[in-house]
């Protein structure tokens, strides 16, 4: 037998007879056993290093008394304290507000802030918001993140312990710094959402379990921020996105492109608000990459067919977007457009160096009927999505079965068009994070 064995028999034998002398002593079972084993653990370390005393029982029973006397003392005290704080404080402070009477306060934002917070990953920053503000379960997260529950569980507590550690407060954060949070607060719930909308991995095209979630918190934000036009943008793009979400598979679970799909379908209630919050928005607000998405969407929601959209409006909103927020699946969006209007060759030839930006200005519009933007309406991740075939003489089939896993890759890929013109790829898809 190992001395660390010996120490472990001795103090399973010898715990209940401290813990019964300790009880029959001061009368407090539960703050007893805490003192045992409390003394219980000083015990497991000492021991097998100074070897078992000659009297264990006597040494147990000593340090848990000691234990169970600084337990009463550190109560006292803090009651003690309570008290002194209750008796100064006014009798009327102590009577909580009727509930018909309390103010209600909206903390949303301040925990957007929070669970948005850089220094997180943006990985932690999804998770933490589905958790904190999406109000899903862990085992939903982690269905929604395609990750195992356990791995879910461990990112959520390292990134609160994360915010512990950088020291993060339950506040706006300071004037300085506040655009740019609010921007990864967006950044986020656009995350959010477009892996909901168009899931990166997985069987399913859609997640409603992220699309609904994020829309409800874009809302929520626009009330608290009524006056922010990239909050308005983004939420008519979700809005307008989502409307479009039931014609995207067919009958028999085949993905339908934009072209294909049967517009009767699509949720107009849903169509008529975000139309009518980017027309508002537009007009009053300074332009953002969101607003301007919401328009290109716009434009195909209110198309009543592929031949009827207003491609030179999409490829003027493409330009200004080019302008706003370079990237390359812009730019590729912006070559299906140019296709669209010029014709499928002049779609792929390279846009000319140095050739002159359009104006970023909202209302106008290089050729435009007066260059209304707000006349123009958005595909925020599908702008191109069902142009992308007849833009470049791709001739594989529109529809794949799902199934098939090598030929819905493809599909998936070729009609992703703009799933994430902004975010590259969604925060949410994880596999091998380190975080």
């Amino acid at each position: 037998m190992t001395p660390d064995d010996r120490v472990e028999d001795v103090l399973r034998s010898l715990a209940p007879q401290v813990l019964g002398v300790l009880v029959h002593r001061y009368g407090d079972f539960a703050r007893c056993e805490d003192a045992v084993q409390e003394a219980l653990i000083a015990a497991a370390d000492a021991w097998p290093r100074t070897g078992v005393p000659e009297h264990p029982l006597g040494w147990l029973t000593t340090v848990a008394a000691r234990r169970y006397v600084d337990m009463v003392r550190a109560d006292s005290a803090r009651e003690r304290r309570e008290r002194a704080v209750f008796d100064a404080t006014p009798p009327d402070a102590l009577v909580a507000p009727a509930p018909d009477e309390e103010p209600v306060r909206d903390d949303l934002l301040e925990l957007l802030f929070l669970c948005c917070h850089p220094g997180l990953a943006a990985s932690s920053q999804l998770a933490l918001t589905l958790r904190a503000v999406g109000g899903l379960t862990t085992a939903e997260i982690a269905t929604a993140c395609l990750v195992p529950e356990k791995t879910m569980g461990q990112r959520i507590s390292r990134a609160k312990q994360r915010l512990r550690e950088v020291g993060a407060r339950f506040e706006p954060p300071p004037e300085h710094e506040y655009g740019q949070r609010l921007q990864v607060v967006l950044h986020v719930l656009y995350l959010m959402f477009n892996e909901g909308y168009s899931t990166s991995a997985g069987a399913e095209l859609r997640r409603a379990d992220l699309t609904r979630p994020a829309l409800h918190l874009v809302r929520r934000l626009h009330e608290r921020l009524p006056k922010s036009g990239e909050i308005a943008g983004l939420l008519a793009l979700m809005l307008l996105t989502e409307a479009r979400s039931q014609a995207r598979t067919g009958p028999d679970g085949t993905l339908v492109p934009l072209a294909g799909q049967d517009r009767s379908r699509w949720d107009a209630v849903a169509i008529a608000e975000g139309v009518d919050l980017i027309t508002r928005t537009l007009a009053t607000r300074p332009l953002g990459p969101y607003q301007v998405q919401a328009a290109i969407a716009a434009v195909h929601d209110e198309a009543s067919s592929i031949e009827t959209t207003d491609w030179p409006q999409i490829l003027a909103l493409y330009e200004v977007l080019e302008r706003l927020a370079p990237n390359p699946v812009v730019t590729l969006n912006r070559a299906v457009a140019v296709g669209m209007v010029r014709g499928p060759h002049a779609g792929r030839q390279p846009p000319p160096v140095g050739r002159p930006r359009p104006s970023a200005r909202a209302g106008r519009r290089p050729g435009g009927r007066g260059g209304d933007l707000s006349g123009g309406r958005p595909d925020g991740w599908q702008p191109a999505r069902a142009a992308v075939s007849p833009a470049a003489g791709d001739r594989e089939p529109d529809r794949v079965r799902f199934g098939d896993e090598k030929k819905e890759r493809r599909c998936r890929n070729r009609l992703r068009g703009s799933d994430h013109l902004l975010s590259g790829p969604p925060g949410c898809q994880t596999r091998g994070s380190k975080r």
